[in-house]
């Protein structure tokens, strides 16, 4: 039997009125599925649901999967609620970390301000400093030439 009759032997539960026709189902009448109340579910299980023996070991090796899938979801399901209870004790120390990372701002933002008035207090103090030191080196120097031009003055005279 060619596959195409293969196909079309297999029952569908669709009406007889159905054809097919270049791949496309055409109809007189409205396509309806019927289905068959008086077969009984032990019938319609042995005849169209028969479990062979690699059925059999195909549905174990399905379940062992399920069960195996089901286990590392289990565990995934476990990290992730370690993970949501790490995160929520991380809020919390942040929560009693907010107050003390706002007060040590507020100290370095005073000890800053204090350290750029002592700078500015330091460089004034520095500049009277070399501005007497100066005065002194001038009257220094002025008293040294004039020792020597009194000495000239002696000489040539």
């Amino acid at each position: 039997m060619a596959l195409a009759e293969k196909i079309e032997s297999v029952p569908d539960g669709m009406g007889a009125g159905t054809k097919q026709t270049g791949g496309l189902w055409t109809s007189n009448s409205r396509m309806e599925i019927k289905i068959d109340s008086s077969a009984s579910e032990d019938t319609m299980r042995s005849e169209f649901y028969e479990h062979t023996e690699e059925s059999k070991q195909f549905r174990q090796e399905y379940e062992m999967r399920k069960e195996k899938q089901d286990q590392g979801l289990d565990v995934i399901a476990e990290g992730i609620e370690t993970l949501k209870n790490m995160a929520a004790d991380i809020n919390e120390e942040l929560d009693r970390q907010v107050p003390m990372v706002d007060e040590i701002d507020t100290k370095a933002d005073l000890a800053t301000a204090n350290l750029k008035n002592t700078n500015v207090r330091l460089k004034e103090t520095l500049i009277k400093l070399r501005s007497s030191r100066n005065f002194c080196i001038d009257i220094i120097l002025l008293c040294i030439i004039l020792g020597i031009a009194a000495y000239l003055y002696n000489a040539l005279k």
